[in-house]
Formats: structure tokens, C-alpha cells, sequence
């Protein structure tokens, strides 16, 4: 039915709607580069969101729900990593819009379009207990039309973010990018916060 295809895409949205390190990656690509560049970019980092997606909602959920251990060591390793991430995001101040991504090769591209996805804990954690928690939940004869969803859902905000900020980027500064800069560090710290507050409680400290 339709309905799982529409709850896909809606999951998808505010599964990768909210800032963070893939969203600031593309923005700042936008801003620095040329369109053909800036849609590059975000078509690579659809194609590792997507796969990561396919791979939560597939399998990663599924091994952990069954191995508390685990999920308590990626709670662990991710908080630590997170807060880092946002930290370092807080701390660094781009000298010029070009700073991101300049002119990386395809290879580095795809390098560092791997990196924000498939290196993010944050991702990986809430692909894999949200998606996987909606597989469970969804009747197998429809399962497919909801993974369909949560992947238009992901081609459709990141090309369209890249677009958007692509033609608007000459409103943009240094001084913006270092702005948008610290509001997903702040961001992506809470995040990790909260990953570290689970570990905790995991662990029958709270």
C-alpha cells in the first residue's frame, strides 16, 4: 500500500532533515563550489546515506537488538566520537568558503562523503535502532515499499539542499559558514551527550 511508502519518505525527512555532519557537508560544499560540484557532492552522499539506510533496516538493527553488549559499546565509542566531532567543529573557523572541499578529486570526494556517513556513530545508531525498530513493525509484503520511501526521502533533501544553498550562496560569508559551523557542533554534541546519558543508564548508573 501506498501508506508504507508515505511513512517511509516522512521518516526519511526527519531522519535526515535535522543538522549534522552530512547536512554541513553539503551546505558547505554549495557555498564553496560551483553547481556541478555541489550536486556531486550531494549525489555521493545520497548514495552512502542510502546504503547505510538499506544496511540498518536490513541487518544492523536486528544484531543490535540482540546483543545488549553491543549496543553498550557503540553507545560508548559513539558518545565519545560525537562529542569530539562537535567539538572540533565548534573550534575550527574557516579561513574561506572554500575550505571544505576545494578541489578534492572524485577520490576524495568519495572519501570524505564515506566518512560523515558511514564513520558517523550518531547515523549508525539511530539508522540502526529507528529502521530496524520499523522493520519489526511493518508487514514484510510492504517492507520494501518503506525503505523505498526512507531512500527518496534522502535523494530528494540532499540534492535539493545542495541546489537551494548552491544559488543563494553569494548571501553567504565566512562569517555564516563559521556561524552554521558552531550551531552543528553544538548540535552534534548534544547528541552525544545523550548518547553518553544511554550508556549510563545501560549500565544501571542513572
Amino acid at each position: 500500500m501506498i501508506k508504507y511508502y508515505i511513512e517511509g519518505l516522512v521518516l526519511g525527512f526527519t531522519y535526515v532533515a535535522p543538522i549534522g555532519v552530512q547536512n554541513l557537508y553539503v551546505i558547505n560544499s554549495a557555498i564553496s563550489n560551483k553547481r556541478i560540484m555541489a550536486l556531486r557532492t550531494a549525489l555521493v552522499t545520497v548514495f552512502f546515506d542510502v546504503s547505510l539506510a538499506i544496511t540498518c533496516y536490513y541487518g544492523i538493527g536486528i544484531v543490535l537488538s540482540k546483543s545488549q553488549i553491543l549496543k553498550e559499546i557503540i553507545l560508548m565509542a559513539g558518545a565519545v566520537v560525537v562529542i569530539y566531532m562537535g567539538c572540533q567543529l565548534i573550534k575550527d573557523t574557516p579561513n574561506s568558503l572554500g575550505k571544505v572541499n576545494g578541489d578534492k578529486s572524485f577520490f576524495k570526494l568519495v572519501l570524505a562523503c564515506f566518512t560523515v556517513t558511514w564513520l558517523n556513530p550518531q547515523a549508525i545508531i539511530d539508522g540502526s535502532l529507528m529502521l530496524g525498530g520499523f522493520k519489526a513493525s511493518i508487514p514484510d509484503t510492504y517492507s520494501k515499499l518503506f525503505i523505498l520511501g526512507v531512500c527518496s526521502a534522502s535523494f530528494v533533501w540532499f540534492t535539493c539542499l545542495a541546489l537551494i544553498i548552491n544559488y543563494f550562496k553569494k548571501n553567504f560569508s565566512v562569517k555564516l559558514v563559521g556561524i552554521i559551523n558552531k550551531i552543528c557542533g553544538v548540535i552534534i554534541i548534544y547528541y552525544g551527550l545523550k548518547l553518553g546519558i544511554n550508556f549510563i543508564k545501560g549500565l544501571g548508573v542513572l
